[in-house]
């Protein structure tokens, strides 16, 4: 492989810049080019990014032998027919989650490529997140036991643009948005080794009806191989900015996170200051802003570690084996949030 790694970014939307922000620090490696269907959002980003080139082409795009790294930062309904594509013509490529709105597809896109024999990473951040990392640090040097039971919270006032809130598009509504971080974070917890084997959920639309035919609220547990559990907590209808928080609690010891409500600032300002945390509901009063979101999220390390590992020749340790297991629990969830009942998860 080159010595700098040669990427495009597909989308320009929210994702797509935190995954700019993220790679910012990263060495070796160079966006070159991004996608988008709109053209001026294409080049408003390029522009704020400092990207040489914009485009609107996908086909001509995935044809070019130039490029190393095919990062998709698209809506959900668009990962599958562009990862098939890239596989296809034989590229590597990472995509945000969930992988897909289906197990069916994100099977597809699994079998795709494998077959393709190229590169393909799951960029879930919350198992690159460095209080997440060192957490599975403490858990793999004995320090709290065996793993038992795990409980994860994302939550925060709702999708910032227009797509999240049509379950068509994107494959369900809270527990489809915020649960795939929960769920890997439980794997990574518990270990991969322990499948996730039984789940029961709960879902309700309590605020946003108008807005969506899909769940605002959602609780979802998990059954591991091992006997631990998981509790995942997701909701779109909380104030104050994103809430992300992980408990871990085994036979000797426990382990908690907390890194949008445990920051090293406080501030009171009477007047809007800007920018102070993902889905921030206001930026005035008292606030908890967070420096290096990007770093601290895990966008980072996750970053770094896929242009490493193209860069490398070396698979990533989160793969699309890694989402196409979540979407299948994703899929036992909403099974048990119809029925009221556990269900098993199928493979």
């Amino acid at each position: 492989m080159p010595k700098t790694v040669r990427i495009a970014m597909l989308g320009s939307g929210f994702v797509a810049g935190f995954y700019m922000q993220g790679l910012a620090n990263v060495n070796g490696q160079e966006v070159v080019v991004n996608f988008s269907l709109d053209k001026k959002r294409a080049k408003k980003f390029a522009a704020t990014w400092n990207i040489p080139e914009h485009t609107t082409n996908l086909a001509k795009l995935i044809e070019r032998d130039d490029i190393d790294l095919y990062i998709i930062a698209l809506p959900n309904d668009a990962h599958m027919p562009v990862s098939v594509l890239l596989s296809q013509a034989g590229r590597n490529q990472v995509c945000t989650k969930p992988l897909a709105r289906t197990p069916e597809e994100a099977g597809r896109m699994l079998k795709a490529a494998v077959e393709s024999d190229k590169l393909h990473g799951y960029a879930e951040t919350e198992v690159f997140a460095p209080a997440v990392v060192k957490a599975r640090q403490t858990i793999e040097s004995g320090g709290i036991g065996k793993v038992l039971w795990v409980r994860s919270r994302e939550s925060h006032s709702g999708p910032h643009s227009a797509h999240f809130w049509d379950i068509e598009r994107t494959g369900g509504g809270a527990m489809n948005d915020l649960a795939c971080h929960c769920i890997e974070a439980a794997r990574y917890f518990h270990g991969k080794e322990n499948a996730i084997v039984e789940v029961m959920a709960w879902g309700d639309t309590l605020v946003h009806s108008k807005k969506t035919k899909g769940e605002d609220n959602a609780l979802l547990v998990l059954k591991f191989s091992s006997g631990g559990i998981a509790h995942c907590e997701m909701s779109w209808t909380c104030k104050g900015g994103l809430d992300l928080r992980n408990e871990i609690h085994g036979s000797e010891g426990s382990i908690f996170t907390d890194v949008t409500r445990g920051t090293p600032i406080s501030s009171f300002v009477s007047q809007p200051a800007g920018y102070v945390v993902e889905k921030a509901d206001i930026d005035f009063g008292w606030t908890r802003p967070l420096p290096e979101e990007a770093f601290t999220y895990g966008y980072q390390a996750e970053m770094r570690h896929f242009v490493e590992c193209v860069r490398d020749g070396v698979e990533p340790r989160e793969t699309y084996v890694d989402g196409y297991a979540v979407n299948c629990v994703l899929d036992a969830g909403y099974q048990s949030m119809a029925s009221k009942r556990w269900v098993k998860v199928k493979y």
